[in-house]
């Protein structure tokens, strides 16, 4: 069983997103906020989750631990982990009784095959195009065989990326990725994941672009790179 560090210090790790993921505060936290398919396919795959317990969930990208603590409350055992120690610390103070650690999705410090799923909402689009395939296998190489992953990401019919300079009133250096589901489920493919299912939710209110969903499994019998 190999790990990798928490805090890599390798080529393969992005960009630190710090700086504005500190005032993220501000994004909505209570599931009663969310529109009800995102609530039913993370619903979905918290079911499929709990074949595996007691393995664990991972909340890739988990921010200020809303999905966190939205699957705990399902039943599931999950922790949350978060490029941002600001992002983490507010996790911890608004959710004391769940476990947030500051990590990379490109290096997660987690044996391999101990993971009973993994959620990645609206995280991946802060992962540049070169570490995409190494966030992927990280996700392979960590689920336990059958275990499903969820991505969940602000999409379109083209590639594309946005850069700002402010984020919630502060001042940023902040890029979004957009990709294609059909460029994302390449790169789960690549690294021996099954796609499932597919679903793009059209944009509703303040909502500019698409929203994916795609769920995915580690087939019985893949080992890890």
């Amino acid at each position: 069983m190999r790990s990798r560090p928490s805090t890599p210090t390798t080529p393969n790790t992005p960009p630190d997103t710090s700086s504005w993921r500190t005032g993220a505060s501000s994004f909505p936290n209570r599931p009663g906020d969310w529109h009800p398919l995102d609530r039913s396919l993370i619903g979905a795959f918290a079911e499929l989750a709990a074949v595996h317990a007691p393995a664990p969930v991972a909340d890739l990208g988990s921010g200020p631990g809303a999905v966190t603590a939205h699957l705990h409350g399902l039943g599931l055992t999950v922790f949350g982990v978060d490029l941002s120690p600001g992002m983490v610390a507010l996790a911890r103070r608004a959710h004391p009784a769940l476990r947030f650690h500051v990590g990379s999705m490109t290096a997660l410090d987690l044996p391999d095959g101990t993971l009973g799923g993994i959620v990645a909402a609206y995280s991946l689009i802060h992962v540049p195009d070169e570490h995409l395939a190494d966030a992927c296998g990280e996700m392979a190489r960590v689920l336990r065989p059958g275990a499903p992953v969820l991505l969940v990401f602000q999409s379109g019919d083209a590639e594309g990326r946005m850069r700002l300079s402010e984020r919630f009133g502060r001042d940023v250096d902040l890029t979004y990725h957009w990709r294609t589901p059909e460029t994302v489920a390449e790169r789960l493919a690549e690294a021996g994941l099954r796609v499932t299912a597919r679903v793009l939710r059209e944009p509703v209110g303040e909502e500019k672009r698409p929203r994916a969903f795609l769920l995915a499994e580690k087939p019985v019998g893949l080992t890890p790179r």
